[in-house]
């Protein structure tokens, strides 16, 4: 699933300041992938190059001045630059404590190895969401397992650059809450449309997909509900958490944040149109069955940069909360 690029900017650098995959041997990924191809969190950090005495030595040095509660900020000489991701507790927390799995909610500020700053959920009006160990940010995985609601985190993360140079983010995380979110979608089961894809759930929820051979692509897009959950709905300015999978219509999947082992959060504003139309309106603990014509999903025109252009494409999604 990728972001629009046109829209949700200070979401987006935020995200790519912390991308896991950002200068990590053998990564890919880009501040436009919401749920990038990669391995679960735990093999992805073990492959994760460690700081040096100089990265740690480099962190220590960065000044962050501001109470918590109010954005901060920061400084120290430049050009910063660090090797490898680098993290440092700023100050404890005395809330519930952070678990691999839960949602996470944070402020945030990212400044450049300049020591300019280059967004912030502070100017942006609220914080953001995430699952911790979700890989979109990955980074935060182990330094924020075991803190608790309230303590401040200083990241630096080298970045790969759209011209192939890296650049040295630093971020001043502060987590402000915390929630434990269902798994999988809960609710009253509903007998879907005759002739559609059909969905099959495994024990644990995650679900298959069968096309029928004489399945005829739509020319608009189908939002069929399969589970109707009975939390509030879905507004389309809001941040989704979701557990899903994606399938174009010869029933190759594509994605899915189930094989991943984690939902991913995703802003309504910041996904292809089908997702933000197909969802909006829906409950929180629904699933449904998203069939999406290509000028609703990635376009028509497929190339190596967009290997989904053209393709209608099948989601099924598992609606676990709404921010």
């Amino acid at each position: 699933m990728k972001l629009r690029t046109s829209a949700g900017a200070v979401a987006l650098t935020l995200a790519a300041t912390l991308t896991l995959t950002a200068c990590s041997d053998g990564g890919s990924g880009s501040e436009e992938s919401a749920s990038p191809s990669a391995s679960s969190s735990s093999s992805a950090a073990d492959e994760m190059p460690q700081p040096t005495k100089e990265d740690v030595a480099a962190l220590e040095a960065v000044k962050v001045e501001g109470k918590a509660g109010k954005e901060p900020k920061l400084s120290y000489d430049k050009p910063f630059e660090v090797s490898a991701p680098t993290s440092r507790v700023v100050d404890e927390g005395d809330g519930a404590e952070l678990t691999e799995g839960v949602q996470v909610t944070m402020q945030h500020v990212a400044y450049d190895g300049g020591a300019k700053k280059v967004a912030s959920t502070w100017d942006q009006g609220a914080p953001t969401s995430f699952m911790l160990g979700d890989a979109q940010f990955g980074i935060l995985t182990e330094p924020l397992v075991g803190q608790k609601v309230g303590a401040r985190v200083l990241v630096a993360n080298p970045v790969q650059a759209q011209d192939g140079s890296t650049q040295t983010s630093v971020n001043l995380v502060e987590i402000t809450d915390v929630k434990k979110i269902p798994t999988r979608a809960e609710g009253e089961a509903v007998e879907p449309a005759k002739g559609l894809p059909t969905v099959t759930l495994d024990d644990s929820g995650k679900p298959s997909v069968e096309i029928p051979k004489d399945y005829k692509a739509p020319k608009k897009l189908t939002a069929q509900t399969l589970i109707k959950g009975d939390g509030p709905k879905v507004k389309e300015n809001q941040t989704v958490t979701a557990h899903y999978s994606g399938w174009t219509l010869d029933g190759k999947q594509f994605d899915s944040s189930w094989d991943r082992g984690t939902p991913s959060s995703f802003s309504l504003q910041q996904v292809i149109p089908g997702w933000t139309q197909g969802l909006a309106g829906q409950t929180v603990g629904s699933q449904v069955l998203l069939v999406i014509p290509a000028d609703q999903a990635y376009g028509a025109e497929k190339s190596e940069q967009n290997p989904l252009g053209g393709e209608t494409l099948v989601f099924v999604v598992d609606v676990l909360d709404a921010k």
